[in-house]
């Protein structure tokens, strides 16, 4: 059995605001008052980036491996790990992530053109039996967590540009 979750536009939630390399206020009071930081790093060493969205019991750490190609996100208030396959049409490279991580670029002003592709996933209610198959920073991550497969649900997330009016 499966259900379906989606990671409502997966690159703005991780990276519109946070391009650069220093805490940014994800809160919706224009950086007054807000709940939480959310910081980007690439290490070009190990071809992998850290997406951290530090907000109290709603944080998430995501890590992107361009090695294996896969991604995962650690949801700490359900105490589980979700990997699906990177969308190379819908991600950065690294090599462009981390140029824009050094330029400091949008830094929190948002993206100067359309909104980021939203992606769907399924997640299954299996959960994996051995993380390591996704190489050694995923397993890290997720060793000793309880791990699902999303995989990804072809179509246009928000239906028909709904959330973009």
């Amino acid at each position: 059995m499966k259900f379906t979750i989606v990671f409502t536009g997966l690159l703005g939630i991780f990276l519109t605001p946070a391009f650069a390399d220093y805490n940014i206020n994800i809160g919706d009071n224009n950086n007054n008052g807000g709940s939480g930081q959310q910081t980007v790093s690439v290490n070009n060493e190990h071809n992998v980036a850290n997406v951290d969205n530090n907000n109290g019991w709603d944080s998430w750490h995501s890590l992107w491996d361009y090695n294996t190609g896969f991604a995962a996100t650690r949801l700490f208030s359900k105490k589980l790990c979700i990997v699906h396959r990177m969308n190379k049409d819908a991600m950065p490279s690294l090599q462009a992530l981390d140029t824009m991580v050094k330029e400091k670029k949008l830094q929190g002003k948002g993206p100067g053109g359309p909104p980021p592709k939203g992606l769907m996933y399924s997640i299954s209610s299996d959960p994996v039996n051995n993380v390591d198959k996704f190489g050694g920073p995923i397993a890290g991550m997720c060793n000793r967590v309880p791990t699902y497969m999303a995989d990804e649900i072809q179509g246009e997330w928000p239906p028909n540009g709904a959330l973009h009016r």
